[in-house]
Order: C-alpha cells, then structure tokens, then sequence
C-alpha cells in the first residue's frame, strides 16, 4: 500500500496531468482575416498551433482590431472570457491568416543587451541601466509573413525575444505595480541589419533595425494571467517529479522563466532561458515611463540571448531562401523566409 504521502502525491499529479490534458484555456488573442469575412477580425487561438474562435461573431460589439479591443480594457476582456468558456466553433488553422497580434501601435520600445549570456557572448559589461531604441511600426509584420532582405544590407541578422504588449495607459510607473499595466506577451523576431547598426548613419541603431518587415509578431498575445496560470502548472509537474514538498512556496505571476531559443533552416542558433534577462518587465516599463507615456498596444522588445549571426566567427547573416523559427515556452512559434 501506499503511504500517506506517496497518496496525496500520486492523487496530485493526477490532477496535474489531468489538467494538461484538457483543452486550452489560456487566453491567446489573434488578429486574422480569412477568404470569407472582410477585413481583420479578433479570435482566440485554441492552443499552440491551434485553430481560431472568432470573437466578432461570439459579440458583433467587439472591435474588429486588437489596438481598440486593448483600449476597453476590462469590458473587451470579460467578453473573450466568456467565449472562452463557451464551445464555440473553432476555425481550422488551414483557413485563417494570422496577422500581428498587435498592427500600427503608438510605439514599438527595443532593449539592448538585456541578457546577461550576451553581453557576454560580446565581451562587453551588463548595463547598469536600460538600452533604448525604437523600431517604427511600419516594420512590424504577421507571424508567417516573408522577411525581405533589403538592397541596402548585406548583413540582415536575427535576434529571437520576448514582447510585452502594453494595456493600460501610464506615466511614471512603478515597478510594484508595472504588471497591472501589461496585456500580456508575444513572441518577436527583432531582425537587424548589422552595417546599418554598428558602421552607417553614426552608428545609430535606428535604421539598421527598422526597414519593412524588420520586426515579425506573434502569434498570439497571451495575456499575462495565463502566464502566470502556466508557470505554475510546470511548476508543480516539476516538483511532483522531484517529490517536493510545494508547501510555503509561492510563484510569482511573471513570465522570467521560459526557454527562448531561434532556429535557422532548422539549426538551433539561440538557445537560453528568459531569467537571463537583466532588466525585467517589471523594471523595463517604470524605466521606459519615466520618459514617455505608454498606451494600449505599445510593444517592448526585452532583448535577446546569445547566438547572433554577427558575433559568430566568422560572421553569419542571413540569405534569400532561410527560414527562421523563434519560439518562447509555452507562448508560440512564429516561421518567416527570407526572400
């Protein structure tokens, strides 16, 4: 027989796995269009890789774009919450076309060297205080959309991160209440052409980081309380594997915990774990609000790990006909060729 413990461990784990395998819950928000209905609407992805509710037809008073849905806040949201609790149809991936969560934002905010693994890998000292750019939000394309190689770069890289999507507007906000600010999260692809960033024009990094196309989203914004819902789900498969005792531990709800990793033509270039960052989301956003307002919709790019192309020796950069995968635990993958 088993003891006492080993029961209320065995009973648990069930009940963990029991839960992993129900149908998704998380609330994945996406912008999509298909053959059939006219213009982008907004849905709910049912899962990683999975097909699409349409939230336009669960409640014709949704916005059409996930910049107005942000703006209601609270009101929008309970609505997605509803049809995420309701069976809904489910669109078959096949037939949508999935655009960038978040399209023609206020502003797209990028760190630098906001990994202490790469500041490393370039032999450089960690930040002690964030590195700012921008991209505009011209560059910003869907999830599968083309890369396009520009004439005027010869040295077009990757760079796989981690994007906060802003949903409440703010000025000077604290760190302690920051995540009350934050919509959720998406995976980026902050592509960079190196001559323009590190030779040309200054050696500003504006250019080099904003051509068309230069920053791919998606696919879904996961909003920040199914992170926190998913970390502690791995959390507690983790420790019942282990036989830990989960009493008096407590998780918090942020998303630092989570492999990152980018692949090229299937080759696994960077690989590294979100608690690498310097500066978390947390201290990004009172930083950046010290300067700026942020509003609904505004993105921040949390930098990237080791693994680019330009620090490799010899260098490597991207060509016509690469296809590059960046993908974050549990958040998605987004696949875009280069052309």
């Amino acid at each position: 027989m088993l003891n006492s413990g080993r029961r209320r461990l065995f009973s648990a784990l069930l009940q963990v796995h029991k839960r992993a395998c129900q149908p998704s819950r998380d609330m994945r928000l996406v912008q999509f269009q298909t053959p059939h209905l006219e213009g982008p609407h907004l849905g709910l992805e049912s899962g990683i890789g999975g097909g699409v509710i349409d939230l336009n037809t669960f409640d014709s008073t949704l916005p059409k774009t996930m910049m107005q849905f942000l703006e209601q806040g609270e009101t929008a949201l309970s609505v997605a919450r509803r049809a995420l609790a309701t069976q809904l149809p489910v669109l078959p991936q096949s037939q949508v076309t999935f655009l960038a969560p978040v399209t023609r934002p206020d502003k797209v905010v990028c760190v630098g060297m906001n990994y202490a693994d790469h500041c490393k890998e370039q032999n450089v000292r960690v930040p002690k205080e964030p590195i700012i750019f921008s991209k505009f939000s011209s560059s910003i394309v869907g999830p599968y959309d083309e890369i396009i190689l520009p004439p005027e770069s010869e040295e077009v890289d990757w760079e796989v991160e981690l994007a906060v999507v802003i949903g409440k507007k703010g000025k000077h906000i604290k760190a302690t209440d920051a995540m009350a600010h934050v919509a959720g999260f998406t995976v980026a692809h902050d592509v960079s052409a190196r001559d323009w960033q590190m030779r040309r024009n200054g050696k500003q990094w504006l250019l080099g980081k904003t051509f068309d196309t230069f920053c791919p989203l998606g696919p879904a914004l996961v909003t920040r309380d199914s992170i926190a819902g998913l970390l502690l789900l791995m959390w507690e498969f983790r420790e019942f594997q282990s036989a830990r005792k989960s009493q008096g531990k407590v998780l918090s709800q942020d998303p630092h915990n989570l492999k990152i990793c980018c692949r090229v033509n299937g080759e696994v270039v960077q690989s590294s774990n979100t608690n690498q960052m310097v500066f978390k989301t947390e201290e990004l956003i009172a930083w950046v609000s010290q300067f700026v307002t942020l509003y609904p919709g505004d993105i921040i790019l949390t930098g990237t790990p080791p693994g680019v192309g330009v620090f490799r020796k010899p260098p490597v950069f991207l060509k016509k006909g690469d296809e590059v995968q960046c993908e974050i635990e549990e958040i998605g993958v987004i696949v875009n060729k280069v052309v």
